[in-house]
């Protein structure tokens, strides 16, 4: 398995759910379908819901847990909303990393139950909707949105887990 991410593991309960590899396959897969280089590289912070609200606060003054964060370096954005991002090239940028992604065991864990899912299944879920922010697909209007989401399902039925968005569909 190429190794895509590079993982610093702030919460200790993370060392219990291979995380590296979920991450590298996940990426893997997103990589492969896209057809990007498995040259790219992701940094992930692995931490627990204090930490995530410290940097929703400073990052997007929401003082709230969340999730997942991502912090793409390039931006590829389309010039046309609802059209899919532009794709990164090793070859136009210097630095091979797109970027850096913060994911909260607290909040995965509590989501997880709320919604009766498996937890390692939520986990890649929330990896490959961070890994696609980095690559510019976003959810803000209803038109990048849907594609995002479509991306999202159809990745996710690759790696064998079920639509997260099913019921609201």
């Amino acid at each position: 398995m190429i190794n895509i991410a590079d993982i610093l593991i702030e919460d200790k309960r993370w060392n219990d759910f291979r995380l590296q590899n979920l991450a590298d396959k996940t990426f893997g897969i997103i990589f492969e379908n896209l057809i990007l280089s498995s040259k790219w590289k992701i940094s992930i912070l692995a931490c627990d819901d204090a930490k995530i609200t410290e940097l929703n606060a400073e990052f997007r003054d929401k003082p709230t847990a969340t999730n997942v964060l991502s912090w793409p370096n390039y931006n590829l954005k389309s010039q046309q909303v609802g059209e899919v991002p532009n794709k990164p090239s090793l070859s136009v940028y210097e630095d091979d990393s797109l970027g850096d992604i913060a994911i909260s065991f607290d909040t995965c864990k509590r989501e997880a139950a709320d919604n009766n899912v498996d937890f390692i299944d939520h986990i890649i879920h929330l990896l490959m909707h961070g890994c696609l922010h980095l690559l510019n697909y976003d959810h803000i209007n209803e038109a990048d949105a849907i594609i995002m989401e479509e991306l999202e399902t159809r990745l996710l039925k690759v790696m064998g887990i079920s639509d997260p968005y099913l019921e609201n569909k």
